[in-house]
């Protein structure tokens, strides 16, 4: 039987609470048509995009800021966002009064303006969904861990793909997602199953 090593957050008695929503920043990071179909199609995408229009309602109704982030690599890419395929998922588009980042790298905080937009806000507790788990989430989640912010991840609205590992085993796309969701769980972020977690 494995038993589970204490997490750096608890080593350092760093607050384990999820963020309160109603004091926070919703980010949506990479919503987009690109992971629904086609070459980046991640499973369990459609739940996931379900999830985070939830949690979107819920921002909007306390009228918090929410970010969108968009993820652009270039016409002809998966991320073309002047396609269709790289256009925001129509459950979570924008509405007026919330904006729209474009990056062009995992971490949404590089070469954006991510950063100056919550600094402008006072914003200082950041809640996370989107995709991929192991990728834009995790590394946003990182980023902004070293920016001093506060970040939680809500768990059920993200999703990710099956990737093969050094020893050639292939890992599922839950065991992408669980360990992804671990790592930060560790010492970057809060994480929380569903947006039950999350204080409103």
């Amino acid at each position: 039987m494995v038993t589970a090593s204490q997490t750096l957050r608890d080593i350092n008695n760093m607050e384990n609470q999820p963020a309160d929503l109603k004091v926070s920043a919703l980010i949506l990071i990479d919503i987009q048509n690109t992971y629904r179909r086609g070459l980046m199609q991640l499973t369990n995408v459609e739940p996931a995009i379900l999830e985070a229009q939830k949690l979107l309602k819920i921002a909007r109704e306390l009228k918090i800021p929410v970010i969108h982030i968009q993820h652009d690599a270039g016409v002809g890419s998966p991320y073309d966002i002047s396609a269709d395929i790289g256009a925001i998922a129509s459950e979570v588009a924008p509405i007026a009064g919330e904006k729209v980042i474009v990056k062009n790298y995992p971490n949404a905080f590089i070469h954006t303006t991510l950063d100056a937009e919550l600094k402008s806000l006072g914003i200082k507790n950041i809640v996370l969904a989107g995709f991929m788990t192991h990728m834009c989430v995790n590394s946003t989640a990182h980023g902004a861990f070293n920016l001093g912010y506060a970040s939680t991840i809500v768990a059920s609205a993200t999703a990710t793909r099956p990737l093969v590992s050094t020893n050639g085993k292939v890992l599922t796309a839950e065991e992408v997602h669980l360990g992804a969701l671990a790592s930060s769980r560790d010492l970057y972020a809060v994480v929380v199953d569903d947006i039950n977690g999350l204080r409103k």
